[in-house]
C-alpha cells in the first residue's frame, strides 16, 4: 500500500483502484509523505480523549488525489467500531445520493471523507451528540490544505454548514433549498440518516430537484480531465 493512499480498511469485497498503473512525479511523493505524516498525526490525537465516551480513534478517508469532499459531522457507532467512514444505512443512503457505488465511494482517490468531528461524540437523547468542537479548530484547514484536487464539496449538516458555508444563520432546510446559490463546487445537504426520514417526505423536492443535479455534479468530479 503506498504512504498515505488509504488509511481505512474499506469493507469487505471492495478494493481501491486508486493509482493503479500510474506513475508518480517527485510533487506527488512529497505531497503523499506529508499527507502520511499528518495522518500519523491525527491518529495519535487524544485531544479531547477525556471527553470521548468511547475514547479516541479518528475516521476519515484522505488523499490529496480526491476529487470530491464529503464534510459530515461525526463518526457513528458502527463507523468507529470498524474504523470505516459511513459503514451504517447512512451510508447507504449517502451513496445512493451520489450516485457511486462503494467501491468508488471508497475509492480514496475519488472521495475524501472528513467529519467535522473525527471521532465518535457519544449518544444523547436526540441522537449522537455534536462533534467536539476542539477537533476541527484543530485540525481541520491542516486537512483540507492537503486536498488541492478537490472539484466538489458535499456539506452534509448543520455544523459543515457552519464551517464551509460562511457559517449561515439560515436553517439547514433553507440552506438546503438555497443550493444553487453556492456555485457548481458546494452542495449543502442534510444529514442521510434514518431519522431524517420525515424530513425527506415533506420536502419532495429534495429527490425531483437536487438529487438530479448532485449526481450529474458528482459524475463530472469524477470525470477525468481531458
Amino acid at each position: 500500500m503506498a504512504t498515505g493512499e488509504v488509511h481505512v480498511r474499506p469493507p469487505d469485497g471492495v478494493r481501491s483502484s486508486s493509482g493503479t498503473g500510474t506513475r508518480r512525479g517527485p510533487s506527488d511523493v512529497s505531497q503523499e509523505a506529508a499527507t502520511a505524516s499528518l495522518l500519523a498525526e491525527v491518529r495519535a490525537c487524544r485531544l479531547c480523549a477525556d471527553q470521548l465516551p468511547l475514547g479516541p480513534r479518528p475516521v476519515l478517508q484522505l488523499d490529496p488525489r480526491a476529487r470530491i469532499l464529503v464534510a459530515g459531522q461525526a463518526p457513528g457507532r458502527k463507523a468507529h467500531a470498524s474504523g470505516i467512514p459511513f459503514s451504517d444505512a447512512s451510508g447507504d443512503r449517502l451513496r445512493d445520493w451520489m450516485g457511486l457505488t462503494a467501491e468508488q465511494f471508497y475509492d480514496p482517490a475519488l472521495v475524501a471523507i472528513l467529519p467535522m468531528g473525527l471521532c465518535f461524540p457519544g449518544t444523547g437523547s436526540a441522537g449522537d451528540l455534536p462533534p467536539r468542537p476542539e477537533c476541527a479548530a484543530h485540525w481541520r484547514e491542516r486537512l483540507l490544505a492537503q486536498l488541492p484536487a478537490l472539484r466538489l464539496t458535499l456539506v452534509i449538516g448543520r455544523h459543515a454548514m457552519d464551517w464551509h458555508l460562511s457559517r449561515s444563520r439560515s436553517s439547514v432546510t433553507a440552506l438546503v433549498q438555497s443550493w444553487r446559490a453556492h456555485g457548481p463546487h458546494h452542495m449543502p445537504l442534510p444529514h442521510p440518516s434514518p431519522r431524517n426520514n420525515r424530513w425527506l417526505q415533506r420536502n419532495p423536492w429534495f429527490a425531483l430537484e437536487l438529487l438530479p443535479a448532485l449526481r450529474e455534479r458528482v459524475r463530472q468530479a469524477c470525470a477525468k480531465a481531458p
